[in-house]
């Protein structure tokens, strides 16, 4: 992850600006103004960490908005503390050591940045863990925050998840609205065909075992089996694996920890999970601070 792209300069900008960081009442009326302090990020459950190269450029994006002069600092972590690591409940994140109203003014941000991220990357990885010994990989979807999806989709790869497409650009996906407006699977992969930019694989979504066969007679590249039963996705995994060309097949719809394993035995190549950023849980971390 790039922390100093435009881009996720934007987003951190928009944070602080959000919280009126610079115009901190509470830590101007009660904190010295050049008073030091340390403050020790903690993890308070159990997670896989993902963020913690935004704490640093947090600090320098509230310099910039400041536009005072800031005391230096510093951001200390263990060696053995990174992005996509299990983090165990108790364990220092990270430690900054700065001017004491600077920490305060930030903590917010920088902690709802760090307990959404590892949020993500933890269920992330108990979905991977739960296909281990499979071929299929987890792929996440655009269901993001938004605003937010490229740090979205970062904590994803955190968790030893895939990415599926950042934006619309981003590949022919095919679904139901657009067979719909179409007319029907036939005439819908025919203007696909007709109409795509360049060489990128046209996926198209199917409800059915007569849908994809309609599917693939009409050169589908790739299908997505929406909301289809471990069953019927078997049957239709079995069905692509007679094309005379290779057909990914991915699946989603309903997938849940409690059946993803299942779905995952099918064959399938990819099951996309919507819940691994709409519906995610933030990690409980806090931060403590000390003079210094």
């Amino acid at each position: 992850m790039d922390w100093n792209s435009r881009r996720i300069t934007a987003i951190l900008e928009n944070a602080l600006l959000e919280d009126r960081a610079t115009s901190d009442a509470t830590s101007y009326a009660c904190v010295e103004a050049n008073q030091r302090a340390a403050g020790t990020i903690i993890a308070k459950q159990d997670c896989i960490l993902a963020g913690i190269g935004a704490i640093a450029r947090i600090l320098d994006v509230y310099a910039a908005l400041d536009g005072a002069v800031v005391s230096h600092y510093e951001v200390t972590t263990h060696p053995e503390i990174f992005d996509g690591i299990r983090l165990h409940k108790g364990q220092s994140v990270a430690v900054i050591r700065h001017n004491a109203r600077v920490i305060l003014s930030c903590e917010r941000v920088i902690l709802n940045l760090l307990q959404r991220l590892s949020g993500i990357a933890t269920l992330t990885r108990k979905f991977v863990d739960t296909v281990s010994g499979t071929k299929a990989r987890v792929l996440d979807t655009r269901k993001t925050a938004p605003g937010l999806r490229t740090l979205d989709k970062y904590a994803v790869r955190c968790g030893g998840g895939q990415n599926h497409r950042l934006d619309l650009s981003d590949g022919v996906l095919i679904k139901n609205n657009h067979i719909a407006l179409a007319g029907g699977i036939t005439p819908a992969l025919e203007r696909a065909h007709r109409n795509r930019r360049g060489s990128q694989p046209i996926e198209i979504e199917v409800r059915s075992l007569k849908e994809l066969e309609e599917a693939l007679g009409n050169g589908a590249e790739a299908v997505l089996l929406d909301n289809m039963s471990v069953e019927d996705v078997k049957q239709a995994v079995a069905r692509c694996a007679r094309q005379e060309r290779r057909i990914p097949v991915e699946c989603s719809g309903g997938i849940i920890l409690e059946n993803i394993r299942a779905y995952a035995e099918t064959g399938v190549d990819f099951i996309s999970v919507g819940a691994l950023t709409h519906s995610v849980t933030a990690t409980d971390m806090s931060l403590r601070v000390v003079p210094a």
